[in-house]
């Protein structure tokens, strides 16, 4: 699962998670690179359609950039969103 928090308000403002059944028939695995590449896609495509053209990534202490983070990441710069 990847979501977008607004941070002043802290509520959601997008989110895309391999569990959802449109996205579960499409992916022949919901926990590898390519899922969270799928993820990334659908999210960047949410937060334009939301008109939220940028975001911060945000990791916690123990997470590193690479990998599923990496492949979520690079999708939203690919589908137009940019990080600030």
């Amino acid at each position: 699962m990847a979501q977008v928090i607004h941070s002043p308000t802290a509520t959601v403002a997008s989110a895309a998670s391999s569990q959802e059944k449109s996205l579960r028939s499409s992916m022949d695995s919901t926990r590898d690179v390519s899922a969270a590449e799928k993820i990334g896609k659908i999210l960047g495509e949410r937060l334009l359609f939301a008109d939220i053209p940028a975001v911060s990534v945000l990791l916690k202490r123990d997470q590193k950039y690479h990998g599923k983070v990496k492949a979520v990441v690079d999708s939203l710069t690919k589908a137009g969103i940019k990080l600030v």
